[in-house]
């Protein structure tokens, strides 16, 4: 079995008698480099450590977190791809019943704030053993932040957890510092220095002597206003970069919690070299019998291209997360896995997709990038594209022609977004057309995400006659080609600055032009994205301007319905939703 051991007895089977980490996840075991233990637990393999998997272990006691004996160097411990408690509920506050990271899609395998709960039971199993946090839910959570489940600004999750380390962004690189600082017989108490991560310590007076910081406002000042929260994230968003981000502080009375700066990200050539690690590819077989983990469909036959993203959206967490400057594998190793999937007795033929959190975002946005770091106040798409923006898809189409032309391979979808201002902004490319001819079937999703200019300026979105420039040339394309395909957008409600009337301006506009919405998503006001700070404070942090924010659940429930106007279901709230804005006379349009 090339799966990592998740017993006692598998472990043996290894040969081994000890760990040297023992990786604690939300998630059920899934060797797949979509997920995030996966890729942890083999780049650490690769470079000689032993690595146990502790999959949704039972917090309810100590039991499980002794299953491995004591980790020789740590517990990693991730809430998984998702944070746990968007994991557990929907926007609506509600319990969600199915959970499509577990065995069988069951729902309540994994705690409430996992991270904490974790941490927890790690400490109580062995107190002297270095407890290192990451992940999604680490990374977000890594500094004060709004809580929406709570409905307050909570510590930072190390405060919280009392792990010893927290990791952010993407971890490879550091993982293996700090592995190499452990193995070395560096106290987890002194590694500090390490790029990428975040720690607690005693404020004192030259705490970080010499070094260039940043120290924001404390925990008890974004509590008690919200102007300094507002700050504070606004400090926090200038300082994401490698290149231009500073170590930032945040004091805590005597104590701080202290982020170093963020890691460099991985080149192409290590990029490869993680995703051609050994993996397995699906979930661990002690799983079948419980019907197998729904997660694992979507990805199963996807292939991550690129990651970062220098689109910048409000209501996204990557800028904060894997950062604006964007890194792209290799061809060669593209097509290196593909070939990899086409000899799976399983693949049928379908590649679903070739892409990242933008699928024709390849290298980075300009070339003042590489050695003087991101615009510390300029975006690269907003309000409108940067004079210096490269902007070029011819790398992507050559990787998608040579994949496509794969012996056993029949079609190769795009399922990830794809910017269409960015694909606008191109006039020297057929990539359009090249998708319509090839690489989708019927329908293209994209994320025009309102109509409204006043809330797609508070999204970071291009102004909506940018969306219907683009929908014409996807419509000439196809008549031209002689197919029928069709939009469907993304969109999202209640979004911090829509009010009833801009909901109501955009049903009108999907009732024009007949589209019928694939998915509505209620704004969810999760850690980390410039979204959530403006939801909470009421302020866009980046110009101090006031915003409108609908945060009652019956205004957010009728935003939501106008969306969906065409649903019997929901004509009850639009007739209610239209009586409010005092549009009645819309009553019998929206039906």
């Amino acid at each position: 079995m090339a799966f990592l051991p998740i017993s006692r007895e598998e472990m043996r089977k290894k040969g081994w008698d000890q760990a040297d980490f023992v990786l604690i996840t939300g998630e059920a075991y899934i060797d797949h480099p979509s997920f995030g233990h996966a890729i942890i637990s083999r780049v650490l393999e690769s470079h000689g450590y032993r690595v146990a998997i502790l999959a949704q272990p039972d917090w309810r006691s100590v039991k499980d977190f002794k299953r491995f004996g004591k980790p020789r160097l740590g517990f990693l411990i991730s809430s998984g791809n998702v944070d746990s408690m968007v994991n557990n509920y929907s926007v609506f506050k509600r319990k969600r019943k199915k959970d499509s990271y577990s065995p069988g899609g069951q729902a309540g395998n994994r705690p409430d704030r996992a991270v904490i709960v974790y941490s927890n039971r790690a400490r109580e199993a062995y107190k002297d053993v270095p407890i290192i946090i990451g992940g999604i839910e680490a990374s977000l959570r890594r500094l004060a932040h709004y809580d929406y489940w709570d409905d307050r600004v909570r510590r930072s999750i190390l405060m919280d957890s009392r792990a010893d380390l927290l990791i952010y962004g993407m971890g490879e690189r550091t993982i293996i510092e700090v592995a190499e600082a452990l193995e070395s017989g560096i106290s987890i108490k002194d590694i500090s220095w390490i790029r990428g991560t975040a720690y607690r310590a005693k404020l004192e007076e030259d705490l970080l002597k010499g070094v260039d910081f940043q120290l924001l406002p404390s925990y008890q000042e974004v509590v008690n206003s919200k102007y300094k929260y507002a700050e504070s994230f606004k400090i926090q968003y200038r300082n994401n970069d490698h290149i231009i981000g500073k170590t930032l502080i945040e004091p805590y009375n005597d104590y701080a919690v202290i982020v170093n700066p963020p890691s460099e990200p991985l080149n192409s050539i290590e990029l490869n070299d993680v995703y051609e690690l050994p993996y397995e590819r699906t979930y661990h077989p002690i799983y079948e019998k419980l019907g197998g983990v729904p997660a694992i469909e979507e990805v199963k036959f996807s292939i991550a291209a690129n990651r970062g993203c220098f689109g910048g959206c409000a209501f996204c967490a990557i800028t904060y997360h894997q950062g604006r400057s964007v890194q792209g594998r290799s061809k060669e190793s593209i097509v290196k896995e593909a070939e990899l999937l086409t000899k799976r007795e399983d693949f049928k033929g379908y590649i679903h997709d070739i892409g990242g959190p933008t699928a024709n975002f390849r290298n980075v946005a300009c070339n003042k990038q590489l050695g003087s770091g991101i615009c510390v106040n300029k975006d690269c798409l907003f309000p409108e594209p940067c004079k210096n923006l490269i902007v070029d898809h011819e790398e992507y189409i050559d990787i998608l022609r040579t994949v496509r032309k794969l012996p056993g391979i029949k079609k190769v979808f795009i399922r990830s977004g794809i910017r269409y201002d960015y694909v606008r902004q191109d006039k020297n490319s057929n990539f359009l057309e090249e998708i319509c001819k090839h690489h989708i079937s019927g329908t293209l999703k994209v994320a025009p995400e309102h109509v409204s200019d006043r809330v797609l300026k508070r999204m970071r979105k291009p102004p909506i006659k940018v969306f219907e420039e683009f929908a014409e040339q996807y419509k000439g394309i196809n008549e031209r080609i002689g197919k029928k395909q069709y939009l469907i957008p993304y969109l999202i409600s209640s979004h911090p600055g829509s009010t009833l009337e801009d909901a109501i301006e955009l049903a009108l506009y999907l009732k024009k032009n007949r589209f019928v919405p694939d998915q509505v998503q209620d704004f969810y006001p999760t850690p980390g994205t410039l979204s959530t700070c403006m939801y909470y404070t009421g302020l866009d942090p980046l110009t101090g301007e006031k915003v409108y924010v609908a945060r009652d659940i019956k205004e957010k429930s009728l935003q939501r319905a106008l969306l969906q106007f065409n649903k019997k279901e929901n004509r009850k709230l639009v007739k209610e939703a239209l009586t409010i804005a005092g549009r009645e006379d819309l009553i019998n349009v929206l039906r």
